[in-house]
């Protein structure tokens, strides 16, 4: 069964930097493509990051290219996104997904989800 838990969500102030982790089971991450997703308060999905686990290729939205990285530890089948200089529009419900390795569509619809993980960034 394929299982995806997300933490290091929480407060930081704008500028400020935070780092988000995903830890998987049931899959083998080179097999697969790893996904970070968002929801901001009362707007809908929005893709933010791709990384495949095996080549590690990484694909961006343009909202956070030069501000987020997204990683893998395949070893310990985790995935990070690492966040800084983050802004107020940041502010949103972090999600992390798993399809298998031929997904190419940097959008909204995976196979596999976690719970989310919720970010603020106010002063």
């Amino acid at each position: 069964e394929v299982q995806l838990v997300e933490s290091g969500g929480g407060l930081v102030q704008p500028g400020g930097s935070l780092r988000l982790s995903c830890a998987a089971s049931g899959f083998d991450f080179d097999d697969y493509a790893l996904t970070w997703v968002r929801q901001a308060p009362g707007k809908g999905l929005e893709w933010v990051s791709t990384i495949y686990g095996y080549s590690r290729y990484t694909f961006y939205a343009d909202s956070v290219k030069g501000r987020f990285t997204a990683s893998t530890d395949n070893a310990r089948n985790t995935l990070y996104l690492e966040m800084n200089s983050l802004k107020p529009e940041d502010t949103a419900v972090y999600y992390c997904a798993a399809d298998p390795e031929s997904y190419m569509d940097f959008g909204t619809v995976h196979d596999y989800w976690g719970q989310g993980t919720q970010v603020t960034v106010s002063s």
